[in-house]
């Protein structure tokens, strides 16, 4: 009676933690379904042409939208070191005439500028690009430096504020280029997000199925095992 109330224990401990690990999994298999398509539709966005930019856009969307710089506001975001080089993507605001401003990011540039030629496009210009969502800081994040218009998370109404633009639009566009005699260096490409969701949905059901046979091999032996020799 004893060994039988133990594997009962055992059995009600085991029925939840074995719901929770197929539940884990089957979210997974969602997230995995939903990465999926959202990297099928980047694809087939990077093939088509630009769309004109609505407000909302769709998440990483290939848009194209018309304003003039603000290269007097010009500031850099996160590092990236090429080569031997130190640099940072460089943020400008795109002023409209109808909407609020928004933030492109032009491409990298060397942090040491004074013998890196930069292109300032002065008047209307056309800026072909993806749509980056709007960030927060993370809890490792690096703190932003607004006086030295250094910023470490893609964060547009906290860098329109601090740039003097209370109201820019909540995303930015980064720039679609190719390769050009002077920089900024443009992206190229679209982004493609990781996609791991597969090899946690085997993890969780792989867990799963182990605690499912472990817990075969504890009713087997209630049942009386192998034979006793």
């Amino acid at each position: 009676m004893t060994r039988r109330r133990s594997a009962l224990l055992v059995a009600l401990v085991a029925l939840p933690v074995l719901a929770l690990l197929v539940g884990f999994g089957w979210w997974q298999l969602q997230r995995l379904h939903w990465k999926n398509g959202l990297i099928a539709a980047i694809a087939a966005a990077e093939q088509a042409p630009p769309e004109p930019l609505t407000d909302p856009p769709r998440p990483y969307a290939k848009v194209v939208v018309e304003g003039r710089f603000r290269h007097d506001l010009e500031s850099v975001l996160k590092l990236e070191v090429r080569g031997p080089i130190l640099g940072a993507q460089l943020l400008v605001p795109l002023i409209r005439d109808d909407a609020p401003p928004i933030l492109v990011d032009r491409g990298w540039v060397p942090l040491d500028r004074r013998n890196s030629p930069i292109s300032h496009p002065e008047g209307v210009v056309s800026v072909t690009g993806w749509v980056h969502p709007g960030e927060t800081p993370g809890t490792f994040a690096a703190t932003d430096d607004p006086v030295g218009r250094r910023f470490y998370t893609l964060n547009p109404p906290a860098i329109g504020a601090a740039l003097g633009l209370p109201a820019v639009a909540p995303y930015a566009i980064v720039a679609l280029g190719g390769a050009a005699p002077m920089l900024p260096d443009p992206a190229r490409t679209l982004p493609r997000p990781t996609n791991n969701h597969l090899g946690y949905v085997v993890t969780w059901w792989g867990l799963a199925a182990a605690l499912l046979g472990m817990l075969g091999v504890l009713a087997w032996r209630q049942r009386g095992g192998p034979p006793k020799e």
